[in-house]
């Protein structure tokens, strides 16, 4: 049996096309469309693309795709952002009124060149960047967002989370899990600089941001603040024993589900984990590479945001990688440079960059010292539902799969 081709199908007549969009003529006054093109999203077939530099395909074109946009590769130098901080300290040094006073925070956020202004840097996550003066407060609260303190100076002030204080510094990391009240300040006697992450976002894309500072703090030295019922370094206590869990103790933080309970990971330590495994071979693709997790549960510290560090030794290059999800790094020591998208960015210590999802990137390590890398994605939740991948080259430039 001989099986026939099949038969093409013909065009949209002129006509049709004509009489269909004078349809749309009046249905557009009802907030209606009636279908003129093939569905087509922005992003065309990534995997398609086998051998190229950036791996992003191309975006697609008419009303399916007129108001998508694409995140696209950047890098944020400290020394442009430290300015604006420093012109923010001043300002709130010598204002009747700190600017921490009538809009919660002193800090800037980072916008994507692709996202048309939006205060995002990826499709999912918000960056800003805090600068607090000695005596700032930013009052308890609490929020619907996941969130995280990643910190640049060398001490970091402190933030309080469910009454865990938390004393920080640099290249510490904080968490704060939704549902989970905290504030934050500085009793230092110089300013201190941190960044916040948030998958603020993706709540706001399923209309379930919200904030709330209604916190009834009952006895404490200062009614913004939380009273503190734990000390510096409680649950590093509890959790900072690899595979030890206590049984003693109620792991929930908040409300919300399965938080990570272990919410002060210390800079410190995270380098000198990596620092016990550089002479490992490590990942081609990644370095030494440590992945931050819930303790109690083996997962990423946030459902929807994965936590990772790595460490690039002098001289290291890393081979080519692309993946579903959008990343955000940030230097915390070292020099180098990456290649994203077939851009490169050269960087050194405090500078940021965004990954896109789908673009092909590799790290080059040009100083004399080891460099480490903290990074962001929302590789968690894309794992959550099932739409993770990523691809490799090999020393041959071939494509391969990764399995993860």
């Amino acid at each position: 049996m001989t099986l026939q081709e099949p038969t093409a199908r013909p065009g949209l007549s002129s006509k049709a096309l004509e009489l269909m969009e004078s349809i749309n003529t009046d249905a557009g006054k009802d907030n209606i469309w009636v279908r003129t093109q093939m569905n087509s999203p922005a992003q065309r077939p990534w995997f398609t693309d086998p051998g190229g530099a950036t791996g992003t395909g191309s975006m697609a074109k008419g009303r399916v795709a007129a108001n998508q946009m694409k995140s696209a590769p950047y890098r944020w130098r400290w020394k442009d952002y430290k300015a604006y901080l420093d012109r923010l300290s001043r300002i709130a040094s010598e204002a009747d009124v700190p600017p921490i006073e009538f809009a919660d925070r002193q800090s800037i956020l980072l916008t994507n060149p692709g996202l048309n202004g939006r205060l995002q840097v990826t499709s999912t996550i918000r960056c800003a960047i805090s600068i607090y003066n000695p005596g700032d407060i930013a009052p308890a609260h609490v929020h619907s967002p996941n969130a995280s303190r990643t910190i640049l100076s060398a001490k970091g002030g402190y933030t309080n989370v469910e009454g865990e204080r938390c004393e920080a510094h640099r290249g510490d990391i904080i968490l704060t899990p939704n549902g989970t009240w905290h504030d934050h300040g500085n009793e230092d006697k110089e300013p201190v600089i941190w960044i916040d992450m948030l998958d603020w976002p993706l709540m706001e894309y399923l209309d379930c941001a919200w904030v709330d500072q209604e916190f009834k703090p009952g006895i404490g030295s200062n009614q913004k603040s939380q009273a503190t019922l734990h000390g510096d370094g409680y649950s590093e206590a509890l959790y900072g024993h690899g595979g030890l869990v206590p049984t003693f103790v109620s792991h929930q933080r908040g409300w919300g589900y399965e938080p990570a309970p272990y919410i002060h990971f210390r800079g410190e330590e995270i380098r000198s984990a990596l620092e016990r495994l550089r002479k490992e071979a490590g990942d081609p693709h990644e370095g030494i590479q440590m992945q931050l997790v819930n303790p109690v549960t083996g997962k990423p510290v946030f459902p929807t945001l994965n936590y990772q560090t790595q460490l690039i030794r002098p001289g290291e290059e890393t081979l080519p990688k692309r993946e579903t999800c959008g990343t955000f790094i940030v230097v915390i020591d070292g020099k180098g440079k990456t290649e994203i998208g077939g851009q490169t960015f050269d960087w050194e210590q405090n500078d940021i960059m965004v990954v896109p999802n789908f673009v092909w990137r590799k790290h080059t390590n040009t100083g004399t010292g080891d460099a480490i890398l903290y990074t962001v994605s929302d590789s968690a939740l894309l794992r959550s539902i099932g739409q993770y991948r990523a691809q490799g080259k090999d020393k041959s430039g071939k494509v391969i799969q990764l399995v993860q």
